[in-house]
């Protein structure tokens, strides 16, 4: 535990890309934007998952996971600094109408903080399987989760309690995350990292991977299920909170709510979600997991405010392990490809730049409990993955 609390403030850290999820809400309000516009948001920054994470891989097999964990920290640390150094460090930020000139800082400050978070992903994954004893990387890796729910929760959690007690607003986060990531940095400087690489073996290449996604049914699918699984979280994590303010009402106290009823479970699924892991099998836990979101998911469609809320409970504790789960029965299937795989499998993250929009367009178009519609449908491919792939015996 000594050498791995740095790896856990790295998860930490990760967490922090996941604030587009509730800053769609308040950029929509702060700026006067459309769904559609708001949405923008989280396609700038998980754009970044999908542009950066092969060539990553591809790097951290060459330089090694250290070196790609130190430029990752530095690009989330220059994100989260450019807002400051606008002016956005948590007074209430003063728009002229039709300016959004403040909004385009975030959205570059979101750019280069998800494209940290990429470094991150695609290092800190198989880092914690460095250090995981065999038959524990699935439990040990949901926790690493939990930790990185916690920063992901930040986003829900500080601004109602800034704005409530000390009169700032949600750019209260930057200077908070600033200094996290900064402390990260510090941490890891020291860390030794193995890199088990056979200097015999020929280093990883963009042939490698794609020719690996292209030709392994079993990886494809997997590293489908992920972008699937990233766009559907990112479009109920933004689309709750809106769902608070515009259906029930809830404004001040929305994100609040929406952390309670989402990422609480989410956090308290990947905690207990590690101890189930120690006697489940995976693709068992897999499959349960997915059919409790779904329920929740169309308990929203009810349009009841009780049954939406249980539903939204549903969905957090079926989402908290799914995507653990199929990263890590993956990796567990293939090894001797995990970087290749890590590098996909980040990549798939930019499923949440790609459904969010789609999910705006629906909302503008048909209202906003319809645009819940496309995490059901994301979610229905994963029910397929669960059940027709991520078994032990379509593992090759």
């Amino acid at each position: 535990m000594k050498r791995a609390w740095p790896v856990f403030l790295v998860f930490l850290a990760m967490g922090f890309a996941d604030v587009v999820g509730p800053l769609v809400g308040l950029v929509k309000s702060t700026f006067a934007l459309s769904n559609f516009t708001a949405q923008l948001l989280p396609l700038t920054g998980f754009l970044m998952f999908g542009l950066l994470s092969v060539p990553m891989g591809l790097a951290q097999d060459r330089k090694g996971k250290k070196t790609v964990l130190l430029a990752g920290l530095f690009l989330a640390l220059g994100g989260v600094l450019l807002p400051l150094l606008s002016g956005m460090y948590g007074k209430p930020i003063e728009v002229a109408s039709g300016d959004l000139t403040k909004y385009r800082i975030v959205l570059v400050s979101i750019l280069l903080l998800c494209a940290g978070a990429t470094l991150l992903q695609v290092c800190g994954n198989p880092v914690m399987r460095d250090v995981s004893e065999k038959g524990f990387y699935s439990s040990n890796l949901s926790l690493a989760q939990s930790v990185k729910a916690v920063g992901s929760s930040m986003g829900f959690l500080l601004p109602p309690l800034a704005a409530r007690y000390v009169g700032l607003d949600w750019s209260i986060l930057f200077p908070v995350y600033a200094v996290i990531v900064l402390v990260t940095l510090v941490a890891c400087v020291p860390l030794r990292l193995a890199e088990d690489r056979d200097p015999a073996a020929k280093p990883a290449t963009f042939g490698t991977c794609f020719a690996l996604f292209g030709g392994n049914r079993f990886v494809m699918s997997m590293v489908l299920g992920i972008f699937f699984y990233v766009g559907a979280e990112v479009c109920f994590s933004s689309g709750v909170p809106l769902l608070m303010k515009e259906k029930f009402g809830l404004d001040q106290f929305g994100l609040w709510v929406s952390w309670s009823l989402f990422f609480l479970p989410i956090l308290f699924g990947r905690f207990a979600g590690a101890a189930v892991l120690r006697t489940f099998k995976p693709s068992t836990f897999l499959k349960i997991s997915v059919v409790l979101a779904l329920a929740g998911i169309c308990a929203v469609f009810t349009g009841h405010k009780a049954v939406t809320f249980a539903g939204i409970v549903l969905v957090g504790l079926g989402f908290a392990n799914i995507f653990p789960l199929i990263f890590s029965i993956t990796v567990d299937a293939m090894p001797e490809r995990s970087n290749e795989i890590s590098g996909l499998m980040v990549t798939a993250i930019a499923g949440g730049a790609v459904l969010p929009p789609v999910m705006g367009m629906v909302a503008d178009r048909f209202g906003g409990v319809a645009g819940f519609a496309v995490p059901l449908v994301a979610l229905g491919y994963i029910l397929w993955v669960a059940v027709q792939q991520a078994t032990p015996e379509r593992k090759r």
